[in-house]
């Protein structure tokens, strides 16, 4: 058997590509490849569509969180509690700015903060809070927002893995005072680079965050902060202003295709669960297995490939190691650490494929999991 497509970028390109071939040509025809006008149509239609009123593209998702956290003041001496459960860019900025991560245990059912470890974790050094949407789908953000709101402490949504899904009918990145995305290529939204956006309704944090991005100011040669060259590519604009009439349809594919696995798969795994009030863009679909590296190699073996997000918590990275955590210290994070498998999901996977991955799985994954 042929193997299966993990993030189906290929298929999407081939789909699109007259679409995104115009576009891309339209760019070198007016050659305006910094801050061109696909840039500024891009941010006016995803603000509308996150449903605030700007939208600040940057050069990654990375980019974003730590220009995020810039406009916001935080700096040396100041905590930014986060999760350990997730990729190492969310606390990696909060270092590069000079303050603490601190880090809060997980819900094991959905793998985003455990709301009801936030306020303990708070002191009188905590200047922001940064809740990853892990996997596709958002946190308890009301109750986030309510506990932050006590300290006066501002809350940056991490929606790398989230664009598209809602809270209560409210998009990701749209909830929070910032929303930060990226746009990688395997992401729900992605182009073909590096890409992110910021998201707020705030007016005097979008000047900030648009003056950060482009060295420190709106106007050229004007400097009133301290900055970065943080700008979107205007093709990297292009490709995603070619790929947004399609996007709600991929959204509601995935919707489908993660539900349709989650009502095949046996009581050998563990499938996502989809917290109330919340839709999910599995942008991995990812299950729980006891004996996961036996059923990847299995798996892989039988064409179908698998990801592991993430097979290690930031608290066990060397570069963290100054904090003070220990093994032990968030045992959900590692519990989940050493369970995962994100199996292959995107809007394009065949129901065949699919039936095959789960026949697959079913069979290879023989000892019960729990969580």
């Amino acid at each position: 058997m042929p193997p299966i497509d993990f993030s189906g970028v290929k298929e999407q390109t081939r789909r699109y590509a007259d679409e995104i071939n115009l576009r891309i040509h339209r760019v070198i025809e007016h050659a305006c490849f910094i801050m061109g006008p696909e840039v500024v149509e891009l941010e006016v239609a995803l603000a509308s569509y996150v449903g605030v009123k700007h939208c600040i593209s940057v050069a990654s998702g990375t980019t974003g969180l730590e220009i995020a956290l810039r406009a916001l003041g935080v700096g040396p001496g100041d905590e930014v509690i986060t999760v350990p459960f997730t990729w190492i860019s969310t606390a990696e900025v909060v270092r590069l700015v000079g303050a603490r991560p601190v880090f809060v245990d997980i819900d094991p059912h959905t793998y985003t903060i455990d709301v009801d470890l936030l306020a303990p974790a708070m002191t009188e050094k905590t200047r922001a809070i940064i809740p990853v949407s892990l996997f596709g789908q958002m946190p308890d953000l009301e109750r986030i927002a309510s506990i932050a709101a006590e300290r006066g402490v501002p809350v940056v949504e991490d929606a790398a893995q989230s664009f598209g899904a809602t809270r209560r009918g409210r998009r990701s990145a749209g909830v929070t005072m910032i929303g930060c995305t990226s746009f990688f290529p395997a992401k729900p939204f992605g182009c073909y680079g590096d890409g992110g956006a910021l998201f707020t309704s705030d007016d005097d944090l979008a000047d900030k965050m648009r003056a950060i991005r482009t060295h420190g100011g709106l106007r050229r040669h004007d400097h009133p902060l301290l900055g970065t060259n943080g700008r979107l590519d205007t093709m990297q604009a292009a490709i995603l202003l070619a790929k947004l009439p399609h996007f709600e349809w991929e959204v509601r594919e995935r919707e489908r295709l993660g539900a349709r696995y989650s009502a095949s798969l046996r009581p050998s795994c563990v499938p996502p669960v989809v917290a109330p009030f919340n839709t999910h863009v599995y942008a991995q679909y990812t299950i729980r297995v006891a004996d996961r590296e036996q059923a990847a190699e299995k798996l892989e073996t039988a064409g179908v490939p698998t990801g592991i997000y993430y097979p290690k918590c930031l608290h066990e990275q060397p570069v963290f190691s100054d904090l003070g955590y220990r093994i032990g210290d968030f045992a959900q994070s590692e519990k989940a650490s050493r369970e995962v498998l994100s199996l292959p999901m995107h809007p394009f996977l065949t129901e065949s494929d699919q039936d095959r991955i789960v026949e697959l799985v079913n069979e290879f994954c023989a000892r019960e999991c729990t969580i």
